[in-house]
């Protein structure tokens, strides 16, 4: 089954991410900050990284995304925001936001499962 990376300072939503996907068979490995999660990236090249916008900064997220792509890295990235909520912003796929799909938080199990399956096939 696919291994998927969860890049998120939230412990919560870490921890309900893995459980969520366990339950679906996938390996998930995790990252609390943007630095650790470049590295867990790096050394156990995942099948999908999960990424958060707000981390120890309000744009970590984006620009550890920039940073994948930068480096070659093409695996497919779904973005966890709740920036729209908070500033009423609305992000697309953009260069300067180079990542496969978005999903406000909180996220349902369902729709978590049904975003990872649609990048997985990818």
């Amino acid at each position: 089954m696919a291994l998927i990376a969860v890049i998120d300072d939230d412990p919560d939503i870490r921890e309900a991410s893995t459980l969520v996907l366990n339950a679906k068979g996938y390996e998930v490995i995790s990252a609390s900050n943007p630095k650790d999660g470049y590295d867990t990236v790096k050394k156990n090249n995942p099948d999908l990284i999960i990424l958060d916008v707000m981390m120890d900064e309000p744009d970590d997220g984006f620009f550890l995304a920039q940073r994948f792509r930068r480096e070659n890295i093409k695996t497919p990235i779904l973005m966890y925001t709740s920036v729209s909520k908070t500033v009423g912003m609305d992000f697309g796929k953009s260069d300067m936001v180079p990542v496969d799909d978005f999903v406000e938080k909180p996220i349902t199990p369902d729709l978590l499962i049904q975003k990872v399956e649609a990048l997985l096939k990818k």
